[in-house]
């Protein structure tokens, strides 16, 4: 199963542990770690369930692309990162 890492940042605001959940898509991951924790729901993705404009999700080491619907594929051993971005200079 994919495991799902949240940056401490984020940890800082929601609970958010490192775990392996089901899906094959960046979304249905995403949805399998909000079934147990709907908290971090509000957090990640906005009402439509898209990707919020201060995070950023990488997977296997690469942004995702599609931050609207989240289709981005998840392979079986991937490691999926949710982090904060940080803008500024």
């Amino acid at each position: 199963m994919p495991k799902v890492v949240f940056t401490p940042n984020i940890q800082r605001h929601v609970d958010c542990p490192p775990c392996e959940v089901p899906g094959r898509t960046v979304g249905e991951v995403l949805e399998s770690v909000f079934a147990g924790n709907a908290r971090a729901r509000g957090y990640v993705v906005d009402e439509q369930g898209a990707l919020r404009k201060h995070m950023s999700i990488f997977v296997d080491g690469r942004a995702i692309l599609d931050r609207r619907h989240l289709s981005d594929a998840v392979g079986p051993r991937a490691e999926v990162y949710v982090m904060q971005a940080l803008s500024g200079g």
